[in-house]
């Protein structure tokens, strides 16, 4: 069962909003190899503020998420890309329930 989560909101830098969007899809495929993140999203929440929402069945997935790729491009590109770079919180989530049907 899912049972945790992560939330980031990300804000883009004036004049480089298409570029988060597409560094935001590039996650996409490393998070397609993560093994313990069987729940990935990355959101556009409007014209400059984005969001990554991601999901695991315990704690040690979250952990070798928040030590894996994804965090790692994002912790290299965040003061690049995103004006809130100094100040990003990475919220750690308990999820109370689930509904995954395709």
């Amino acid at each position: 069962m899912i049972k945790l989560a992560l939330f980031v909101r990300l804000e883009a830098r004036p004049g480089k909003e298409a570029e988060a969007e597409q560094f935001l899809q590039a996650g996409l495929a490393m998070a397609n190899d993560e093994t313990t993140t069987p729940i990935w999203f990355a959101l556009k929440l409007g014209p400059s503020s984005f969001a990554i929402f991601d999901a695991f069945h315990d704690e040690a997935g979250r952990q070798a998420h928040l030590s894996g790729p994804i965090a790692k491009a994002l912790m290299a590109k965040a003061s690049e890309l995103f004006s809130n770079a100094a100040t990003l919180k990475i919220e750690t989530i308990d999820v109370l329930g689930l509904k995954n049907k395709p």
